[in-house]
């Protein structure tokens, strides 16, 4: 790994990626993982209004998703 990012700077580029059609969408759920065990933290929230899908369907799967490569994911209130 080039630089530890930090939690925000890790959910900020998936946000991005999610974006980007999940262009490398694996590599920042690994880092963001990385990121959260530094952070002592065991799960990452990310706000709704700027995902790409921000439908039930889309958070559910996004949730999922995360899950299987052992990232918790909450979605703030808005």
């Amino acid at each position: 790994m080039v630089s530890e990012l930090t939690v925000e700077d890790a959910i900020n580029r998936i946000y991005e990626s999610l974006k980007a059609d999940n262009a490398d969408i694996d590599l920042h759920i690994a880092n963001l993982k990385a990121a959260l065990t530094r952070a002592g933290l065991k799960e990452a929230a990310f706000d709704p209004t700027r995902l790409v899908h921000n439908n039930r369907s889309g958070r559910k799967l996004m949730q999922a998703y995360f899950r299987q490569r052992g990232v918790t994911v909450t979605f703030t209130a808005s």
